[in-house]
């Protein structure tokens, strides 16, 4: 078996990449144009590959693809990350709804300035706001979560509620379950399919296909994005990639230099023969 061994004191060098069985790493045919970013995670260093950092990735290698390669159809497959499934501020989410009519039911998003960053308060932390939920869709019809801000309406712009939201959808039965089974998913007992309101607006067809940013980046340039099964990230075939590389770097000789380990990160990851990716 393999022996496990702790992580260096020193800086770290990461490397995210696109690979494909026919053609090995992403690359324009001349090998001038790579889809390789190579990052130093941290504080005061690179930052970390969030998922707007993942988007950008992404978008570097859709522009090789469509230049170099657009006679062929792209699917991009990833790992299925939290860091990767990110949805649009405000997207359908039964999560922490109210059961009734609420004025206070919004969702917490960052406040960013007109540059795309976040804004901070005078302590550090970053500043929040609210914003309403989007619309839902049943039927093939929008479906407003929200009451119009109508001065007439006992429940003026607040939001609908569960209960609400079900009856509109003909799903008076289900109206009347309680809210929640528990404080978290686990707590609705299999087949949790009709078990409360929470669990049956999870299961509908919006809320369940509500694609996340990258998947839309993605659709908008004509690129199609293939999500991995959770917790089985062996089944991309790019680990195998990073376990040849891996092995080939430990026969490197140890070197303390930023310099030479970039350097023979980059020589591990060049030297990968195709056939040990179709593989």
């Amino acid at each position: 078996m393999a022996k496990p061994y702790a992580k260096g004191e020193g800086h770290s060098l990461r490397v995210a990449d696109f690979v494909s069985a026919d053609y090995g790493w992403l690359r324009s045919p001349d090998g001038k144009e790579s889809a390789r970013i190579l990052f130093k995670p941290g504080k005061n260093r690179d930052g970390y590959f969030d998922n707007k950092s993942i988007r950008d990735h992404t978008e570097q290698a859709m522009t090789i693809l469509k230049k170099y390669y657009p006679d062929e159809d792209h699917v991009l497959v990833f790992d299925n990350a939290t860091t990767h499934l990110k949805r649009a501020e405000g997207a359908l989410s039964a999560t922490k709804m109210t059961k009734n009519p609420s004025a206070n039911f919004h969702v917490l998003v960052n406040d960013v300035g007109e540059d795309g960053k976040a804004r901070y308060t005078p302590d550090g932390k970053i500043l929040k706001k609210k914003i309403r939920m989007g619309n839902a869709t049943f039927n093939g019809v929008e479906q407003s979560l929200y009451f119009p801000d109508d001065p007439s309406h006992p429940h003026t712009g607040q939001f609908k509620g569960m209960a609400v939201i079900l009856q509109e959808r003909g799903l008076v039965n289900e109206a009347k379950l309680k809210a929640q089974c528990g404080t978290k998913m686990a707590d609705c007992k299999p087949p949790a399919l009709a078990c409360c309101c929470y669990r049956v607006l999870y299961n509908q067809p919006d809320f369940v296909n509500v694609e996340s940013i990258l998947e839309t980046e993605a659709w908008e340039k004509g690129f199609r994005v293939l999500f991995l099964p959770k917790f089985h990230c062996e089944l991309n075939f790019i680990e195998q990639c990073w376990g040849v590389g891996k092995r080939a770097y430990q026969l490197k000789d140890a070197s303390s230099s930023e310099a030479v380990l970039e350097k023979n990160v980059v020589e591990c990851l060049d030297e990968i023969p195709l056939i040990s990716m179709w593989q």
